[in-house]
């Protein structure tokens, strides 16, 4: 068994998860500042999520960003279908 580690507030057992303190040990008031602090933490998570889903799924930023390499990729498929197509018409 590991020994339980501090970072912070929040004791973890050294696979480093988080782990309650035993029954007890906390206040109300103690709990309701986690609760609080739990559901700040989870908003911020859930918006930093939101948005890196947006620029990943935005097409059109992502065209923009990678317009050279499609180009390339163009040229390559077409050099490659090109090519197939006058070795099938020279046999």
């Amino acid at each position: 068994m590991s020994t339980p580690v501090t970072y912070g507030t929040r004791p973890t057992s050294g696979d480093g998860r988080w782990r309650p303190p035993p029954s007890g040990t906390r206040s109300a008031e103690q709990i309701r500042g986690d609760i609080v602090r739990q559901r700040h933490e989870l908003s911020r998570s859930v918006d930093a999520l939101r948005l890196r889903w947006a620029q990943a799924t935005d097409v059109k930023a992502q065209l923009r960003r990678h317009r050279g390499d499609l180009l390339i990729g163009a040229a390559v498929a077409g050099a490659l279908v090109g090519g197939a197509l006058l070795f099938r018409r020279r046999r």
